[in-house]
Order: structure tokens, then sequence, then C-alpha cells
């Protein structure tokens, strides 16, 4: 690897750092679902987010910066925004099909909805410090550093093809953080290692995910759109789908085989670049 590659690759591990650093200059005990805490690691990650693109600045490469601007690199464009909010959902969409169809299973999919136009549901789901956390700022601000502002760094020297692989690996190991709050709640070593090695493998895999999303998109909100959704979804109930007896079960298994493959083919034609006018990154 080339220094200038190593220089790289240190300013992507100095914005992890400095990212999940952010979390802990506050002297929080309460635990990481506490408002108050909440709220203050709220505020690290809003001036992170002032932060993060001055590295692209930094450690820039005058070539790029001649071709598209920073708003550019980071995604911040209107062209082919809104095939950019459509696509990539209806993309994930199907990739969740096999869990949206098990949390529908027993409610009719018209009684689910409609809690959504609920002004109730909002009213109270507003006002709760974890869903802002979870669907708003978390999404928001780690698409916008991992993503929006560490690819266009990894992308000066790495192919495209790598960066998918890069950059997803910083997300997963600045999610290992979590073992600190684990431990302080009295959860042993062996399961907080087992929990974090876990944690490492989920959230890298949606990394590589949403790294693909925005090398093929050029785009950075649909990664946030995307990021929002996945945390309202949460990780597949696959030990409830085996509870099932056996017919239901076979269909609930069916539906979410037929949404990994649908999702696969789906993959490339739906993230094609020239729908979103993306002619900066090419994969």
């Amino acid at each position: 690897m080339s220094s200038i590659c190593l220089n790289e690759i240190f300013a992507c591990f100095l914005l992890s750092v400095l990212y999940v650093g952010s979390l802990y200059i506050w002297n929080a005990t309460q635990g990481r679902d506490h408002p108050t805490t909440i709220k203050k690691r709220c505020i690290s990650v809003f001036f992170m987010t002032i932060v993060s693109p001055f590295f692209i600045i930094w450690f820039g490469n005058k070539n790029i910066e001649e071709k598209a601007s920073l708003w550019s690199q980071m995604g911040l464009r209107w062209e082919g925004l809104i095939p950019a909010l459509i696509l990539p959902m209806i993309l994930t969409f199907v990739l969740f099909l096999g869990p949206i169809v098990q949390a529908h299973f027993a409610v009719p999919v018209s009684a689910s909805l409609r809690m959504y136009f609920e002004p109730l549901y909002w009213y109270n789901t507003v006002q709760n410090p974890i869903w802002w956390r979870n669907q708003v700022v978390a999404p928001f601000s780690e698409e916008f550093t991992f993503r929006a502002c560490m690819l266009p760094i990894l992308l000066q020297c790495v192919s495209p093809g790598k960066a998918v692989f890069i950059a997803p690996l910083f997300f997963g190991v600045a999610h290992l953080h979590h073992a600190v709050d684990r431990l302080r709640l009295g959860i042993d070593l062996p399961s907080v290692i087992l929990l974090s090695c876990f944690q490492f493998l989920y959230t890298s895999v949606f990394g590589f995910y949403s790294a693909f999303l925005f090398i093929r998109t050029g785009h950075f909100l649909p990664l946030f759109a995307v990021h929002a959704f996945c945390n309202h979804m949460g990780l597949p109930e696959m030990k409830e789908m085996l509870s099932k007896p056996t017919p239901v079960r076979n269909k609930l298994m069916a539906f979410h085989v037929v949404g990994l493959v649908a999702w696969y083919f789906l993959l490339y034609p739906l993230t094609e670049p020239s729908f979103y006018s993306n002619t900066l990154y090419v994969l």
C-alpha cells in the first residue's frame, strides 16, 4: 500500500476515533438510554457533522476537487435526487420482504399501516429520545461521517470495489464502543465479547450495503433513509419465525428467501448510476 493510501487510511481511522470519542467526553453515568445521555451524545455527533467534511478538505485530492465540488463528493446534490429517494428504498423493502410479512402476519396490513397515520402515534413517538436517536440522529450522523465523508477520502487511493469493503470495517469497529456500556451494566465479559463480535458482523454487513449504495447513486439522503428504515425493522426475528407452526414457518421462510433472491437480482439494475446522474463514482 502506498504512503498516500496510508495517509487516507489514517484519516479514516482518525475520523472513526473522533466520532466514537466524542460520545465519551461527557461524564454520563446514567446509561446510554437515559434522556440526558442521549441529549449529550446528540450534541457530540452534531459537532462531528461539522468537523467531518474538513477531513475531505485536509486530505483531499486536487484532481478530484477540480472534477467535483465538496458537496457533490459528499452526495449532497440535486441531480437524480428523486430516483435516489425512491429506488434504494424499494430495493431495501424487497430485502426485508420476509421480516415485513412476518411482522404483519398476525395483523392485517391495513390495520397495521393505519397506525402510522394516527396523529397520537406520532405525538407519542416524537417525545421519545430513544426514537430520535435511533431513527434520526444516529442514521444521519453515522451515514454522514462514515459514508459521505469517509468514502470520498478512501476513493482517492483505492478502487470503488475495495472501498465498499474497507470503509464498513471502520464503521463496524466504531460500534465496539457499546462493549463499554454493557460492561457498565454488569454483563459478564464473555457475553460482552460475543455480543460485540456479533454487532461488528452485522454493522459491517450493513456498511457494505450502504457504501455500495453511496458509490452507485452518488447520493447521501437515500443512505439516511435506508439506515433509518433498517433501524426501525431491526434484525430478523429468526427465533420467533422458527417457533411458528410448520405451515406458517414454511411460508415465512419462503418470503425470506424470495426477498433475498429478488434483492440480489435487483441490486445492480435498481442502482444503475445513470438513473441518479452519477458520473463521479463508478462501480
